[in-house]
């Protein structure tokens, strides 16, 4: 069998969520679910039983395995066909998850759990699952899932990992029956293209050539990948304004927004770019965050 999809849970009602929407990925890849539970003694929430017997920890993983059971039969109880099994691991949250991504298709977590601050849009574990999986990574959040059936929509940037994300988001349109709404937002001050500095000339602000390009861009960006999908329906949308902006706007009708971990502007050294972390926050629907050489395609 292939790669597995990995789900990370920690007993909250978005970690179920999450679940379901990590089940119902396995089944359409034809693949198998792993449910994964990370307790660490001194992170459980439930207080140790005075009553219990055997050591502290045997008492805590007892509580871990019966999170993940579940789990599991939630999993199955959303996708019966889709063959899962589930672990708790002894660790943190985010090494033992990004250590389960190495051999996992997608990782799935929740936008937020049990551990996340009160007034927080978003745990910390998804946000650095998100920056630094091995893998695809997936977090469940807004109105999107197996109940929503609208297209795909990628944010186009020209970056390599942009150009991971173009991958994912094609071969997922593929499996949902779905098209892709691929976005390329600009604005004259972060192009890559000069702008003309004589005020005299026709167009000094470029704007037309500068549209044109971005156009252009977008259409190399994407022609590859059309080639390997010639039956995924692609809109194209270029729009002169922010990508954040454009990205959560164009959510609020999708299955699914694809970034990537960083964009062209992104600045050295960061992990997680500004448009994918607003797009983590602020999305209506799941978001699909890959790095580049992690899309399998």
């Amino acid at each position: 069998m292939s790669a597995p999809v990995v789900v990370g849970v920690d007993g909250s009602p978005a970690g179920l969520e999450a679940v379901a929407v990590a089940a119902r990925e396995a089944r359409m890849r034809g693949t198998g679910l792993r449910v994964v539970h990370a307790f660490f003694p001194l992170m459980m929430r439930a207080p140790l039983d005075p009553f219990s017997m055997g050591p502290p920890e045997d008492w805590l993983r007892n509580q871990a395995e019966e999170l993940v059971a579940e789990a599991v039969r939630h999993a199955h109880e959303a996708e019966p066909d889709v063959g899962a099994d589930g672990e708790a691991v002894r660790g943190d949250t985010l090494p033992v998850l990004t250590e389960e991504s190495r051999g996992a298709a997608l990782a799935v977590v929740g936008s937020r759990g049990l551990g996340a601050f009160t007034g927080l849009l978003l745990g910390s574990t998804a946000v650095q699952l998100a920056a630094h999986g091995h893998c695809p990574v997936l977090v469940v959040r807004g109105a999107g899932g197996p109940a929503r059936e609208d297209a795909v929509v990628v944010g186009v940037d020209g970056s390599p990992s942009g150009d991971a994300a173009i991958g994912f988001a094609f071969a997922e349109a593929a499996l949902r029956r779905t098209r892709i709404v691929a976005v390329h937002a600009w604005s004259p001050w972060k192009s890559e293209v000069p702008v003309p500095q004589d005020p005299a000339a026709p167009d000094a602000s470029g704007a037309g050539d500068l549209a044109a390009d971005e156009e252009r861009l977008l259409a190399e960006a994407l022609a590859g990948h059309r080639e390997r999908h010639p039956d995924v329906a692609v809109e194209r949308r270029v729009l002169r304004r922010g990508p954040r902006e454009a990205l959560i706007e164009a959510s609020r009708g999708a299955s699914l927004v694809v970034v990537g971990t960083r964009g062209r502007g992104g600045f050295t050294g960061m992990l997680l770019g500004s448009v994918s972390q607003a797009l983590l926050h602020h999305a209506d629907c799941p978001v699909a965050v890959v790095r580049a050489g992690t899309d399998g395609s």
